[in-house]
């Protein structure tokens, strides 16, 4: 089983990029959906992701219907929305069997107003007072989804505790 963020026509780089970094951290796939609002070799793009784009297991799809082809069991599909009828915490997603995908809408209009009709039931939203922004930025969103369904998959694979012996940085300790 492998959880997916994808991203629904992506606008801004920095965004892209920050969530590259958490998908290479948490072994998460990350799917792209055509257009992209910026090249893939955009500067903010790598400086936001830094050295992790080598980690990353990027499927690049040409339209939101072909991105659907991929998806085997639409069940496992949830529309990360600000309109979603529950909240991001109400699924339980511990069952390691399938591939579950978190698709994310274009950060100035979301995903298309149909699309996320047809899938209603699969709409999650993670709470937040909608008098005083218009939304949540897109990166920390990715980032607090993924962290619950692996929260509820009890981090597999990942690691709970940190060796500093293999740190980059313990030279600095001395």
């Amino acid at each position: 089983m492998t959880n997916h963020i994808a991203l629904f026509e992506p606008l801004m780089p920095a965004n892209t990029g920050n969530i590259a970094r958490t998908c290479a951290g948490t072994d998460t796939v990350l799917d792209l959906i055509k257009p992209l609002g910026f090249t893939i070799d955009d500067k903010h793009l790598k400086r936001a992701g830094l050295d992790y784009w080598d980690k990353v297991e990027i499927n690049y799809h040409e339209s939101l219907p072909e991105f659907l082809e991929t998806v085997e069991n639409k069940q496992n599909l949830f529309l990360v929305s600000k309109f979603g009828k529950f909240n991001y915490t109400d699924h339980d997603y511990s069952d390691v069997k399938e591939d579950r995908y978190f698709l994310f809408g274009k950060e100035t209009t979301g995903l298309p107003e149909k699309f996320e009709q047809k899938y209603a039931q699969q709409a999650i939203r993670i709470p937040q007072d909608d008098s005083h922004i218009r939304a949540l930025n897109l990166s920390n969103s990715a980032a607090i989804v993924i962290y619950e369904a692996l929260r509820q998959q009890n981090f597999a694979g990942l690691n709970k505790v940190h060796n500093y012996e293999h740190d980059k940085l313990s030279e600095f300790k001395k």
